[in-house]
């Protein structure tokens, strides 16, 4: 056993390091790849090369071979060639009449030759971008299809009526091939965007969305689909269910790369189903079929898992007003509007003797009945008004669509409303853990803070981390922090709580009411089996295909960079959203984790970026030497030393400046 362990460590300590020196020598053929360019295009007309370096700063190690000295830095986020004439140090050089007599000088070259020499880098990075990206689709690469898991309550595509499991197959009168084109088409959009799919049950969609600005990037709350297979895990050992759920417990137990294939003994399709099922049926005991990793499909596996009950704290809290209502919802058929406020649903006050926390649960029972509504609305110049309607849900399981976002509503797919929950207290359960630490009624909720249980470690829950939220006016979020106590079963909870006379804290652990009877209990959604992510595999069958796909991958690449800028000159996307050299490296060691044609995915795409970005118009890259060879070019004349010197001193401000930025970001956000 002692020997098996040894051996297990030793072969991921072994993966990690081969790991970490794939993305090592990976960027650093980005890197190489671009100053070949250079080098070699400058040998080629017979410019004197004095230092070929990888990395900037103090030199690690070098060579020299011929007239030619060869370089490792100790800074690895770049590189450069040192050419007789040109140096970004001292880019006095460039116009100096002593090294400009010297016909091996760079800057005694004609400006087409120049020409050649500085944008050699950005060609070679294109051609590698290309190849790199060939040699991944002749590999096969997989790739997230356009596919919908779920839509975020309240934001524009749930309000559009986009379902779990409808595929997107046109955005904007244009193929949609995966779900990255659903993230570039909402993100790089100046108004609204058109989709085109199909809804599970086959009918046709055609809608028109207009994507949320107020984040960091335009978007329109999508999440991408599951898949029906349970993930297999770098660590064998590692556990498929979240500690403490029903998966946790169930007989025998889930597996390392299980895949769905029926619920009680009915066939699942796809993941969308496997949700409506486990949610319509949340507090049944179920038996799910799945296949075993290398079995056959005909050797099915019955597993029986059982129910999550919700676990409160037994506090009512106050209804907000209606946040969103779906396009052609029954909400938006009975005739409520964004801002009402329900009061009453079938004679029952909402908040008194209905747990707005439970409407979903509420409206998805009564589904082909009519419900009596009734809605405080407000009115310009005048007093509230009460408006009676009646509304006739459809059949949606409830909390399908769960709030697990910071400050999203609350949704009632049923009737197609979304709500804030407010943390007010309205009532308090007999016997509940709230009665017991003496909060009442008209008492309000200042901060909820979940933590980890004494003795645990977060590695024993997977790595979810403890969560608090402040409730003000802007942060109404009771319904997500509520969510979030079903996600970590047996965490206690820490309440601020205030009212007229004072501020105290008190420390609570939610309770599952054992007066329900199991089958009527109020339970989760989701049983707590993690899932695997819905990919698609994308393969040429012969190089000539590849290099045509890795063409077309280069291209939109570029266009992606290209947009990216403009919108962040623009204001739709936040600076916020950039990387910088440390996210990088981490991400390119996570896209190792996936395989080969994976990380060359990415190093294309890094290649791509190095070309769009270092060809920019400014001082010390290569696009800001372009624009001074133009200028030469036209007027005949070099540039005037004082205006060039002021230019690239500005230009290295900026560079490093942004660099320092983006390694805050990296750091610190």
């Amino acid at each position: 056993m002692e020997l098996e362990l040894s051996s297990l460590i030793l072969g991921t300590f072994i993966g990690k390091v081969l790991n970490i020196a794939m993305v090592a020598l990976g960027l650093g053929l980005v890197i190489f790849f671009h100053e070949l360019g250079h080098f070699a295009v400058a040998k080629w007309c017979n410019v004197q090369v004095e230092r070929f370096s990888i990395g900037f700063g103090p030199i690690i190690y070098s060579f020299k071979y011929g007239e030619t000295e060869y370089a490792l830095s100790i800074i690895p986020f770049g590189g450069y060639v040192k050419m007789l004439g040109q140096d970004d140090v001292d880019p006095s050089q460039l116009t100096s009449e002593e090294i400009a007599l010297d016909p091996r000088s760079y800057s005694a070259k004609p400006v087409y030759q120049r020409m050649g020499i500085i944008s050699a880098g950005v060609i070679m990075n294109i051609i590698t971008g290309m190849l790199f990206f060939a040699f991944a689709f002749r590999m096969g690469v997989e790739s997230m299809p356009s596919v919908v898991g779920a839509s975020i309550s309240g934001m524009p595509a749930w309000k559009a009526g986009i379902q779990p499991g409808d595929v997107i197959e046109v955005i904007d009168g244009e193929k949609a091939n995966s779900y990255m084109d659903i993230i570039r088409s909402s993100a790089f959009s100046d108004g609204d965007i058109t989709m085109q799919g199909v809804h599970p049950d086959g009918k046709k969609f055609d809608v028109k969305i207009t994507p949320d600005r107020t984040g960091t990037r335009p978007q329109i709350g999508l999440i991408p689909s599951n898949s029906l297979r349970i993930p297999v895990l770098p660590d064998p050992g590692a556990s498929v269910t979240s500690k403490g759920t029903a998966a946790a417990k169930a007989e025998p137990a889930f597996l390392q790369g299980d895949t769905f294939k029926t619920i009680n003994g009915e066939p699942i399709q796809n993941y969308a189903q496997l949700q409506r099922m486990f949610a319509a049926k949340s507090n049944q005991v179920l038996k799910t079929g799945v296949v075993r990793k290398g079995t056959p499909d005909s050797e099915i596996v019955e597993i029986t898992v059982g129910n999550n009950p919700f676990r409160t704290l037994g506090l009512w809290m106050d209804i907000g007003p209606i946040e969103a209502i779906q396009d052609g919802s029954p909400a938006a058929r009975a005739g409520l509007k964004v801002g009402d406020k329900i009061t009453h649903i079938d004679g029952k006050d909402v908040g008194k003797a209905l747990n707005p926390l439970q409407l979903p649960n509420y409206f998805s029972e009564k589904a082909g009945e009519t419900v009596s509504v009734i809605v405080k609305r407000e009115q310009d110049g005048a007093d509230p008004t009460e408006v009676s309607l009646n509304v006739v849900p459809l059949d949606s399981p409830a909390w399908l669509e769960h709030p697990i976002y910071s400050n999203t509503p609350l949704a009632v797919g049923s009737v197609g409303i979304a709500f804030h929950v407010i943390p007010s207290v309205l009532k308090v359960e007999e016997g509940s853990p709230a009665a017991q630490a003496g909060i009442k009624p008209d008492e309000h909720i200042k901060k909820i803070k979940i933590m980890l249980p004494e003795n645990d470690k977060l590695a024993d829950w997977g790595g979810i981390p403890e969560v608090s939220y402040e409730f003000d006016d802007k942060n109404m979020n009771w319904a997500n922090a509520f969510w979030e106590m079903q996600v970590r079963p047996g965490w206690p909870v820490e309440l601020t709580i205030s009212n007229k006379k004072q501020i105290r804290e008190v420390k609570l652990m939610p309770w599952v009411n054992t007066k329900q009877k199991p089958g009527e209990q109020w339970s989760l959604p989701v049983r707590g089996i993690k899932m695997q992510l819905l990919r698609e595999t994308q393969r040429a069958d012969t190089m000539g295909e590849a290099l045509g796909m890795g063409v077309e991958y280069t291209t939109n690449s570029a266009k992606d960079i290209y947009l990216t800028l403009r919108s962040l000159f623009t204001g739709r996307v936040s600076p916020l959203e950039l990387s910088g050299p440390i996210k990088i490296a981490s991400v390119a060691y996570e896209v190792a984790h996936q395989g080969y044609s994976e990380l060359l995915l990415f190093l294309g795409f890094l290649s791509v970026n190095l070309a769009v970005l270092n060809f920019l118009p400014i001082p010390v890259l290569d696009g800001g030497h372009m624009v001074f060879l133009c200028w030469e070019g036209i007027t005949r004349k070099k540039p005037n030393e004082q205006v060039l010197a002021a230019a690239t001193y500005l230009g290295m401000i900026f560079v490093l400046g942004l660099m320092l930025f983006v390694l805050y970001l990296d750091i610190f956000l």
